[in-house]
């Protein structure tokens, strides 16, 4: 299980790509953090998510 803002998700395996395809996430508006570390855009369809992973998405909101 890996556990993705705060919840526990059977996503271990799949790679953040992956992952963000099958949620309505918008990859151009978003940032993800694994592990307290922040996962470069680029390197999404390159990192797999493991058990125990702890994965935050954050959304970018327009407004002013």
């Amino acid at each position: 299980m890996v556990k993705i803002n705060g919840r526990d998700e059977n996503a271990a395996g799949m790679t953040i790509e992956e992952y963000l395809k099958k949620t309505d996430y918008d990859p151009k508006r978003i940032a993800v953090e694994r592990n307290g570390e922040i996962v470069p855009k680029a390197t999404y369809n390159n990192v797999t998510l493991c058990d125990g992973d702890s994965v935050e998405i954050v959304s970018f909101v327009g407004g002013g």
